[in-house]
């Protein structure tokens, strides 16, 4: 076990070694050079995205599967959640490897210096594995992690401790208003949709162990698998890596087609939820159905966004709300695409007596906005700042993980990231003003203010 351990210790200290360096390299690299992208797809079905980085011993992989909480059933909200959380819970024993409990686990992870888990999106469930190339530590962690997704354990009593952990969590966020503004605010916008439904300690106690048995069967399967790989393997390692991280799952050939997921239904009129609570910041959220990831305009409202709430300091909801009339500390506006409309939002804090205030003006920048467009002094610098901190997207192994994953998860092109910048500096004023009118309706948006004074 002393060896184990100080292998350990060395592996973990090369690894933050690896990880610094490797931030230094490709921070410069990154802006001067394209990214290859090789993509294929393997018998199994499985897709496989990979950007070789032979400079740096080490490997990113994750592994997306259409089994987000958009496919939750109406009555077990929190299912894909909870299911990722259990899957990484113990391996069951198999071809005569030991079982591991969720302590047992976290040693064999430790003692290998790597890392492997799971979590669930809104669209999607992810499983994340993160480990040096070593010829001597390569092996045996994607050894531990094909046992860790093709066979958990499914633990009963942990389950059960669980879910009454998850409970107590649930019930203690709902004394803050932050949590409080935020499910109105998702049942509000998104109704009846998946995207609003509400974990609630009701709904995990109608989850069973077999319900997760039965949702990660459905959902985990090798041809539906997006799996993104950065780091120093080649095509040929890669290929044979995917198989063997895939392999102990069950090998149904062509996947059925899972049951298709209603679209959001668009808002019918404005609508304002105050909501009492004791609090010295009144929470306001203001929104409505957003657009979905594919929208053509994805880049004239990327833009559009980071002038009007996107962009800090420098953006006009910024500067109207706080730097001329004080009246929050921030405020910005985000748009959340998914595989569905997600929400445009404009989020703010203010004293609970210039809630009214607060709201009135961020609706009237909103409309502004949506009816002329921005400046040409506001689009040239928004361009600048997004062209400008591109580079910053992609300083580490795990940055440019998560963008060849939105290449994979989107259908995006393999030349996506190499064009990013080009696609920013065409868009126009009028693209801007177009995208937003079409997008957005700001007569017909919901207001939640939680904690203001009638």
């Amino acid at each position: 076990m002393a060896i184990m351990t100080i292998k350990s210790i060395a592996a973990r200290a090369f690894l933050a070694c690896a990880v610094a360096l490797f931030v230094l390299w490709f921070g410069m690299d990154a802006a001067r050079a394209a990214i290859p992208i090789q993509h294929w797809i393997q018998p199994s079905g499985a897709q496989v995205w990979l950007v070789e980085s032979p400079s740096i011993p080490m490997l990113d992989v994750q592994i997306d599967f259409d089994a987000g909480s958009r496919r939750d059933p109406a009555t077990q909200a929190g299912l894909a959640d909870v299911t990722a959380l259990m899957a990484g819970k113990g391996v069951a024993a198999s071809g005569g490897l030991p079982a591991l409990d969720e302590n047992q686990l976290g040693e064999a992870w430790a003692d290998l210096g790597a890392s492997f888990g799971a979590s669930a999106g809104m669209d999607r469930m992810g499983f994340g594995l993160r480990t040096l190339t070593d010829p001597a530590l390569l092996p045996q962690a994607v050894a531990l992690a094909a046992r860790e997704l093709g066979e958990p354990a499914w633990p009963e009593a942990v389950w059960q401790r669980e879910r009454q952990r998850l409970s107590a969590a649930i019930a203690e966020s709902r004394t803050r208003p932050g949590t409080v503004a935020a499910l109105a605010f998702a049942k509000a916008v998104y109704g009846d949709h998946p995207y609003g439904y509400e974990t609630t300690p009701e709904s995990l106690a109608r989850i069973q162990i077999a319900d997760m048995k039965a949702f990660y069967a459905t959902h985990i399967q090798p041809c539906r698998a997006r799996v993104s790989l950065v780091g120093a393997v080649t095509r040929a390692q890669a290929d044979a890596l995917v198989a063997q991280l895939l392999a102990r799952l069950p090998q149904p050939g062509a996947c059925a087609a899972l049951p298709p997921v209603p679209e959001v239904a668009p808002l019918a009129a404005g609508r304002e939820i105050r909501i009492p609570m004791q609090a010295a910041q009144a929470q306001v959220l203001i929104g409505q159905p957003g657009y979905k990831r594919d929208d053509p305009a994805f880049f004239a409202l990327l833009v559009g966004n980071h002038i009007l709430g996107g962009g800090g300091f420098s953006s006009r909801l910024m500067s109207e709300l706080r730097e001329q009339r004080g009246l929050t500390y921030g405020v910005s506006s985000s748009f959340d695409p998914g595989r569905h409309a997600g929400a445009f939002t404009i989020g703010l804090q203010t004293r609970p007596d210039q809630a009214g205030e607060a709201v009135r003006l961020a609706r009237q920048v909103l409309a502004g906005f949506v009816a002329d467009g921005p400046s040409a002094a506001e689009l040239q610098a928004a361009k600048d700042n997004l062209i400008g901190g591109f580079a910053l997207r992609l300083d580490s192994n795990r940055k440019l993980l998560g963008n060849v994953a939105n290449i994979a998860w989107n259908g995006l092109p393999l030349d996506y990231l190499e064009h990013w910048n080009e696609h920013v500096a065409a868009v126009t004023a009028a693209d801007i003003r177009a995208a937003f009118q079409r997008v957005l309706q700001p007569d017909r948006m919901v207001t939640v203010i939680v904690g203001a004074t009638p």
